[in-house]
């Protein structure tokens, strides 16, 4: 093995398999006396300075004091950080993600771009076993909305019984100006919702993480299509598309 004798028997003797630490064994500074050294300490721990509020707070009773034997004397006593507050403070508690039966589903819609081309892809999954549904259209109305809806439904093997989805003027007028929303009249998304029994929850103004799951799902979809490879047209990128939604690694989303 290449090894020298006399290290063989340096550590057959040494009775431990680790080296030495070099330096001191009780290193002391050489400039503070030991009073100098409680003074700097005690400070510490009743004030909670920061470094350089203890240097500028001590320095006229501590001539020799200066801001690097200052820090290596708080660091040879453990002082180096402030104190953590009492430990009996309770910290908040965070909250638990609330769990949900299977048919608990998050709708969106984000722009791809082909060349000059923008399109829309609304996403729909399942919050419980990601189950994925996806289509491709070149507009993003309230009618396509509602037929993706219905499709979405009419495709998942299992019922559907909560969908969240963001503020967007496709799913509600719940953002819409007072002048602006229609009286007397429902939202088309809403509709179709009531009448397959399903409840429609929207996420908080400017909160667009608590639809994250659908927002996490649209990246990975884009990572795997048009950030990865060109497509001539969008009939490719459909075709695309469908291969892939059924792809475990896509539809397992988290």
């Amino acid at each position: 093995m290449s090894l020298n004798p006399k290290t063989v028997l340096y550590w057959k003797h040494a009775g431990r398999v680790t080296d030495k630490k070099s330096g001191p064994i009780n290193p002391r500074s050489k400039v503070l006396t030991p009073s100098e050294e409680e003074v700097i300490c005690e400070f510490r721990r009743l004030t909670k300075f920061a470094l350089d509020d203890v240097y500028i707070s001590l320095k006229p009773q501590i001539p020799a004091l200066s801001r690097s034997n200052l820090y290596r004397c708080l660091k040879r006593n453990g002082l180096n950080r402030l104190p953590r507050e009492d430990e009996n403070t309770t910290k908040p508690t965070k909250k638990k993600v609330k769990e949900h039966d299977i048919g608990y589903c998050h709708i969106d819609i984000t722009g791809i771009r082909l060349g000059k081309q923008k399109l829309s892809l609304f996403v729909g999954i399942d919050r419980v076993c990601k189950y994925a549904y996806v289509e491709l259209h070149t507009r993003m109305t309230q009618e396509i909305a509602r037929d993706f809806l219905e499709n979405f439904i009419k495709d998942c093997p299992f019922k559907i019984h909560t969908i969240l989805t963001d503020n967007g003027a496709q799913f509600t007028y719940a953002l819409l100006v007072a002048h602006l929303k229609p009286k007397n009249k429902t939202h088309i998304f809403d509709e179709t919702c009531a009448r397959h029994g399903i409840e429609h929850r929207l996420t908080k103004f400017r909160h667009p993480w608590t639809n994250g799951q659908v927002e996490i799902m649209n990246k990975k979809i884009k990572a795997h299509t048009t950030k990865k490879y060109h497509y001539d047209s969008p009939e490719i990128l459909k075709k695309h598309l469908m291969g892939l939604i059924c792809w475990p690694i896509i539809s397992s989303a988290h």
